[in-house]
């Protein structure tokens, strides 16, 4: 009996040694793959700061190195675009190097890319597009950083070309934002590609006006304006009979910076040297015209700055007569 008793304590002993030592092999390796985990995450941030540092560097590398060749020394477009998919570039390496050592299996990630990619293709075509536009923008290079572009209406000069849009400021100082398709796909006019910009104001004068003297004067104007070119020449001419007026077009060419000052200078020293010369520049009148009976008088509006001032056909058609009589 007393040996049967012994017996049990020693195996229960021998049990409770084996448990212990399966405990403390069990601690050990939990011990050593949290120091191993320790050592990756650590490695990793490092691998991580790295990154972040190495695409700074490469996107500043790339800058200074093409702001060292000649064709793009002027042109911030390419150089901005370049460095910032190079640093795109070194981050999504970055991240792969990061997983792979956090043990994440990153050839079953790509496959699952992969096989999703028609799915993610679909969902992102729009922001793909943009990105296709972007590349296609910057090998045409219909504009740059600082030109002044009409796209789809909205006027601004080129603050940025990225991956996905193009953002632009327009003189009241707003901040407008075009998508790079949309770009890509609309018509673009580049109000400052060129070495010069043309000023064109169109001037009314009364029919009984001389108009070789109208001409000379707005010439006189012109030639006087020290932002004028005088290659091209200044230009002036009779471009049009309206109802009660002659239109009279002065050409004026000048640097793409000074065109709005110039226009607006241009229009007021016309203005003023033609009152001067007391050459008529005729108002919009009413001009009443009787016919048939004496009592019924329709009332006819002539405008004779509708061309000047933009108003369109509709606008300027006369209004219905009116009855003056009695009763």
């Amino acid at each position: 009996m007393t040996l049967h008793v012994a017996d049990q304590i020693a195996e229960a002993v021998a049990a409770g040694r084996q448990t212990l030592a399966m405990d403390e092999a069990l601690l050990a390796k939990l011990i050593d793959v949290a120091g191993a985990f320790a050592v990756n995450l650590t490695i990793a941030i490092l691998i991580f700061a790295a990154t972040l540092f190495a695409a700074k560097w490469g996107a500043g590398a790339v800058r200074r190195g093409l702001g060292r060749t000649r064709a793009f020394r002027h042109d911030s477009t390419v150089t901005n675009f370049a460095a910032q998919v190079v640093r795109v570039v070194i981050i999504i390496i970055g991240l792969i190097a990061v997983l792979q050592r956090l043990g994440v299996q990153t050839t079953s990630i790509i496959a699952v890319l992969g096989a999703a990619s028609l799915a993610v293709g679909l969902a992102l075509q729009g922001t793909l597009s943009n990105v296709a536009a972007g590349v296609m923008l910057l090998v045409l290079r219909p504009y740059r950083v600082g030109d002044v572009v009409d796209i789809g209406g909205a006027t601004g000069s080129v603050q940025r070309l990225d991956l996905f849009t193009t953002q632009m400021s327009n003189a009241n100082n707003h901040k407008i934002v075009v998508p790079n398709s949309k770009v890509l796909g609309d018509i673009i006019t580049n109000l400052s590609g060129q070495k010069t910009r043309r000023v064109e104001i169109h001037f009314t004068v009364g029919y009984g006006e001389n108009l070789s003297d109208v001409r000379k004067v707005l010439l006189a104007v012109a030639t006087l304006h020290d932002k004028v070119l005088t290659d091209p020449a200044p230009w002036s001419g009779v471009t049009g009979l309206l109802d009660s007026a002659v239109q009279v077009t002065l050409h004026a060419w000048v640097v793409p910076s000074d065109w709005w000052q110039t226009q607006a200078d241009l229009m007021q020293a016309g203005k003023e040297a033609l009152d001067e010369a007391g050459i008529e520049i005729p108002f919009p009148h009413q001009v009443a015209v009787p016919y048939g009976d004496e009592d019924v008088l329709p009332v006819v509006t002539v405008r004779t700055t509708e061309d000047q001032a933009g108003a369109t056909a509709d606008a300027g058609a006369p209004p219905a007569a009116k009855p003056r009589g009695k009763g």
